[in-house]
Order: structure tokens, then C-alpha cells, then sequence
């Protein structure tokens, strides 16, 4: 399964969504990938302890055979990083991506990502993508290449309104580019069970039909705390509430049952 985690407004989670979820995946005992197309890199960093500046064979280095001629392109698996969690790879993010990304639009290159990923996908069970807060070739390649899509969510008004704008978008590429993308979910992060304000807009956007996933991700400094030690939290504090919930979200990806308790009024 090929998940992206989109959202193109920044600091609602999109990293830490994805490798923690990744790093379950992989702690579990499925060969996991996550694709960092942030040219910040903030995945590569916190899966692989180094920032994208000092890696070779990334991300940007695998595109770049799609413009440069070449007679022997290298495989997708030659640029897959082993990070030090078991079961979890990497396909590690690039400065470089900003430069490259406008010869990529101009030799239309919009579903190369989708090909490498279907290759590579004989070698892993899942696939996570790590997008940049923006809506530009990298992130529309992602969603072409994607089959299920997550929407990371900050509670409040101005996220409210990205988000009609961003499931609009979404909408034009199934139809246009990629009829198997499946919006999965809409996943409240960083979530206040205390405040009235985010209990409101959830029960909301669940009224108005809208996919929002029945987990809630809590804010807590234990994820802050899990960046700065370079440990998804499943390694780090596979006790704490905040690692249940991503377990339990986990689960509810896959179509397991999880015992959750209601939106309080």
C-alpha cells in the first residue's frame, strides 16, 4: 500500500504522521519505505540521524536520471537507505530537490515517482510519503503515485478552510490523473480534549460527511522530545499515551478493531 500524507498547510504534522506510522509498520514486521519529498527533510533527519545535506543517492538523485542522459540508469532500490530500526527504509529527501523540480515540469516527469514506486513495491509491504506544505510538482507526483491519501488536520478555523481547499484539489487529480487515490482519512493532530474550540470543529467536519478518522492524535512534548533523540515513539516511549494513539490509528488504517472512547460534549 502506497500512502501519502498531504496537507499544504505547514506545522500540522505531516513528519511525524508519517514515520511514526512507518515506524509501526516496521516494528510489526512489514518491510516499510518512507519516501521524503520535503526538500527540508525533516523525515530523513529524524529516521536516518543525519540532515539531508550530508546524504548521497537520494531522493533528488533518483529524478535526476529521468532528465540527465544516461545509458545505464541505476535501479530505485540503489537509492533506499537502511535506518537503524528494523524492517525501516528510507528514500531520503534533497536541498537538490528545489532545483531540480523545475526541469522535472518542463520534461513533464509528473509520473515517474508512481513508476519507481510500483517497482519498489515489490520489495516493501508499505509505502509512506512525506510531503512538503505545498501543492507543487512533488506533491502532486506523490498523490498521482499514491492509493490512499491522509490529511493531517490542526484544530482550528484557518486549517478549516485550507482543508475545503485541499480536498478540492485532491478531487481534480483522481479525476484527471489518478482515479485509485482514496482520500483515507482526515487525522486531527495535535488535539486539546480539554478545549471546547477543537471538539467543536471535529464534530463539525464529521457532520458535514467529511472522512474524519476516529483517532486523535493528543499534543504532547514527548514528540518534540522523540525529534530531538532521532526515535520514532514507538521506540522511544512505547508506553505513552501519545504511542497508544498512534497504535490505535494504525490499526484503524488497517481495519482492525480498537476499542475508542466518544467526542466528549
Amino acid at each position: 500500500m502506497r500512502r501519502v500524507v498531504f496537507n499544504q498547510k505547514g506545522g500540522v504534522g505531516k513528519s511525524s504522521i508519517t514515520c511514526n506510522l512507518a515506524a509501526i509498520s516496521a516494528a510489526r514486521g512489514r518491510r516499510t519505505l518512507v519516501v521524503d519529498l520535503d526538500p527540508q527533510g525533516n523525515s530523513t533527519h529524524y529516521l536516518l540521524g543525519k540532515p539531508a545535506t550530508e546524504l548521497k543517492d537520494t531522493a533528488a538523485d533518483l529524478l535526476e536520471q529521468t532528465v540527465a542522459f544516461s545509458v545505464f540508469n541505476r535501479r530505485p532500490d540503489e537509492f533506499v537507505h537502511a535506518s537503524p530500526f528494523d524492517n525501516l527504509f528510507v528514500l531520503p529527501s534533497s536541498p537538490e530537490l528545489d532545483f531540480l523540480e523545475r526541469k522535472l515540469e518542463a520534461k513533464h516527469k509528473i509520473y515517474k515517482l508512481r513508476e519507481f514506486l510500483k517497482k519498489l513495491g515489490d520489495s516493501f509491504d508499505e509505502i509512506y510519503i512525506d510531503t512538503a506544505p505545498a501543492l507543487n510538482f512533488y506533491t502532486r507526483s506523490a498523490l498521482i503515485a499514491a492509493q490512499r491519501c491522509l490529511i493531517p488536520f490542526d484544530c482550528d478555523d484557518f486549517s478549516r478552510q485550507a482543508l475545503y481547499s485541499i480536498l478540492h484539489e485532491i478531487r481534480e487529480l483522481q479525476e484527471d490523473h489518478n482515479p485509485e487515490l482514496v482520500v483515507e482519512g482526515i487525522i486531527a493532530n495535535q488535539f486539546q480534549p480539554r478545549a471546547s474550540l477543537p471538539k467543536q470543529l471535529v464534530k463539525e467536519l464529521i457532520a458535514e460527511g467529511l472522512p474524519v478518522l476516529p483517532v486523535r492524535l493528543s499534543s504532547s512534548v514527548k514528540m518534540k522530545e522523540s525529534h530531538q533523540s532521532r526515535q520514532p515513539l514507538i521506540h522511544m516511549a512505547p508506553k505513552h499515551p501519545l504511542t497508544r494513539q498512534y497504535e490505535d490509528l494504525y490499526r484503524v488504517l488497517h481495519g482492525e478493531s480498537v476499542e475508542l472512547e466518544p467526542l466528549a460534549d
